[in-house]
């Protein structure tokens, strides 16, 4: 009698523990299947494109600080009165030799590094406009605007201006300058340091800076082999297209990284291409 009932004891265990393991694989299926399709909603999510990109980038130009829950208390201010940036300048004039629509901020916090980017903004942005209101002899028309916009993200500011500028019947030049400010340490917070904060590999950088601006480049000679003479030929051996020599960057509104190529920077073109990280 003990043979029969240890095998039927047996058949019952292994009963049990069958139930148990096709419960337990339909659970981690389920997860396996969670999984599976995370990372192809994750696969699917299309970049942006470059039209995309600039029009959201265009649209930043809000003439504000944007500090979130950053506590500005125990910054020293150059101006007591003012926050650590603000528009200096506010000038909108229309004449028959020039139209200007001018937004011009400084950064207000008292060091040198802030009045050596003060003084970049007067030798690029201001300086050009006194030239333009001085030149009582030009005969063709000006059209001038500079727009900026200012974010915080954990301790960094970044500050971006933009201005164009149209000169009679030359082609419109587009430039952008940006400042990135670690607030805590008083120093320039430079591309690394921003790779660093949202842990973004260099290498990994690198290559999405020549995927961008070579299929840029790409396209603009298509057109060209079209007819199309306002094309931007790119040196894609250039330094600039690297982490290390990259010339405009800065954190967005939530923390996303902007890298921008404004060609405009150093030639009469409104040419721009935009790199971006989420």
């Amino acid at each position: 009698m003990k043979n029969p009932k240890i095998m039927y004891i047996l058949i019952i265990l292994f009963c049990i523990f069958a139930i148990v393991a096709g419960v337990w694989a339909q659970i981690t299926e389920g997860d396996d299947e969670v999984d599976i399709a995370n990372r192809e909603q994750q696969n699917t999510i299309e970049e942006k494109t470059q039209d995309e990109l600039k029009s959201e980038f265009a649209l930043l130009f809000t003439n504000t600080l944007n500090l979130g829950s950053f506590d500005t208390t125990g910054i020293a201010k150059i101006n007591a009165e003012q926050n650590i940036v603000y528009e200096a300048i506010n000038l909108e004039e229309n004449n028959d030799r020039y139209e200007m629509n001018l937004h011009i901020p400084v950064i207000n916090v008292r060091s040198e590094l802030s009045n050596q980017l003060n003084q970049t903004t007067q030798t690029i942005f201001i300086n050009k406009a006194n030239e333009i209101i001085q030149d009582t002899d030009s005969t063709i028309k000006t059209i001038y605007s500079i727009d900026y916009v200012a974010f915080v993200n954990s301790d960094i500011l970044s500050l971006v201006i933009r201005s164009t500028l149209k000169e009679g019947d030359s082609a419109q030049r587009i430039i952008v300058q940006t400042y990135n400010y670690n607030l805590t340490t008083n120093q320039e917070a430079t591309l690394v340091d921003l790779l660093t904060l949202k842990r973004l590999n260099r290498g990994e950088v690198n290559n999405k800076i020549l995927e961008v601006v070579t299929a840029a480049d790409e396209a603009d000679k298509a057109l060209e082999a079209m007819g199309y003479n306002q094309v931007y030929i790119r040196d894609l051996a250039s330094d600039i297209y690297t982490v290390d020599n990259a010339g405009a960057y800065f954190l967005g509104p939530n923390g996303e990284l902007y890298i921008i190529y404004a060609y405009g920077n150093g030639e009469f073109t409104s040419k721009m291409d935009i790199v971006f990280f989420e």
